[in-house]
């Protein structure tokens, strides 16, 4: 049970261009109302060709940061979580730490993990504001878009970026966090290589034994 964890400002980024998905059907010569359907969505965010995880990972920190209405320098820790981080080696935790003035004097990670990694990192920042260890702490996800040509993550697979800053300071809270729990496996439905542009998925294996097991 925590005691002293909350989220004291966060924002958003979307990327302004936008495709729809009966244009993605049409070029596949897919049913296009069909797609649209059985997804639930009608178009997808697409970032621009100067736009990447860590730019608009920076947006949202910006955005977060307005809302908090506190120093940059104030932060002591920053994780970006991501499965499209534009460097193999080169964080992207302090290009974005440096574009949002933090100054030097702060923990800096990426984390990288299927649809989840901020999430991580909240929980990570959670022991460090619970600990007293620091006092602010900024978790950012973001990803822009990964899929092959002809896949079904082409129809799916978008663009933006979140950022949470988290706090130790109860009158600071916008949402207060009471407790967290993990459920983790290693389950082979979702993965891309090293030097792999895009990423693999096994369609029976994303049912029973992975997404519904976990929720």
């Amino acid at each position: 049970m925590l005691k002293n964890v909350g989220i004291i400002g966060f924002g958003s980024y979307l990327p302004f261009s936008r495709i729809k998905i009966s244009e993605i059907a049409s070029v596949w010569r897919k049913e296009e109302k069909v797609i649209e359907d059985s997804l639930g969505i009608t178009e997808k965010t697409v970032a621009s060709l100067d736009e990447d995880t860590v730019t608009m990972g920076v947006e949202a920190g910006r955005n977060a940061l307005l809302m908090a209405k506190i120093d940059p320098e104030e932060i002591s820790a920053i994780y970006v979580g991501s499965e499209s981080h534009p460097y193999a080696v080169n964080p992207s935790a302090t290009i974005i730490g440096e574009a949002l003035g933090m100054g030097t004097n702060y923990l800096a990670a990426d984390l990288e993990f299927a649809c989840k990694a901020a999430t991580a990192g909240m929980q990570a920042l959670a022991g460090l504001l619970e600990t007293g260890l620091i006092n602010y702490g900024l978790v950012i996800g973001a990803d822009a878009a990964q899929a092959k040509p002809h896949d079904i993550l082409e129809y799916t697979a978008a663009s933006g970026a979140v950022a949470f800053i988290l706090g130790n300071k109860k009158q600071d809270f916008l949402v207060e966090i009471l407790d967290f729990t993990s459920f983790s496996s290693d389950t082979p439905d979702f993965w891309r290589r090293d030097g792999i542009p895009y990423p693999s998925h096994q369609g029976r294996f994303s049912g029973e034994p992975a997404y519904f097991a976990h929720v």
